[in-house]
């Protein structure tokens, strides 16, 4: 009898959009495994420095969710960038310049 366990594993895309555009990451995990896993597997830590998991804020197709749920196959884990600009303020000096 063999030792070797077999792990099921579930494909998911981390999404990174830049100024430039969007930058995606198929990645496969095991089972089971959270967001934040998934991010770190992708490598889109290694090419985008910047980003930092404290700070951004993530989401599976557009609703936001904590860096430790767990994810499902096919999911689209997207990490927000922060805004350049409140958009209310930026509202207010449109209006005011009108």
């Amino acid at each position: 009898m063999s030792s070797d366990r077999i792990v099921d594993t579930v494909r998911v895309e981390v999404i990174y959009a830049t100024p430039a555009g969007q930058e995606r990451y198929p990645v496969e995990v095991r089972a089971g495994a959270t967001v934040a896993e998934a991010i770190r597997a992708s490598g889109v830590l290694r090419a985008f420095p910047e980003i930092d998991l404290a700070v951004n804020r993530v989401g599976i197709y557009g609703t936001l969710v904590a860096l430790d749920r767990r994810v499902s196959a096919d999911d689209r884990i997207e990490i927000y960038r922060p805004l350049a600009a409140d958009p209310k303020e930026a509202r207010r000096r449109r209006a005011r310049r009108r």
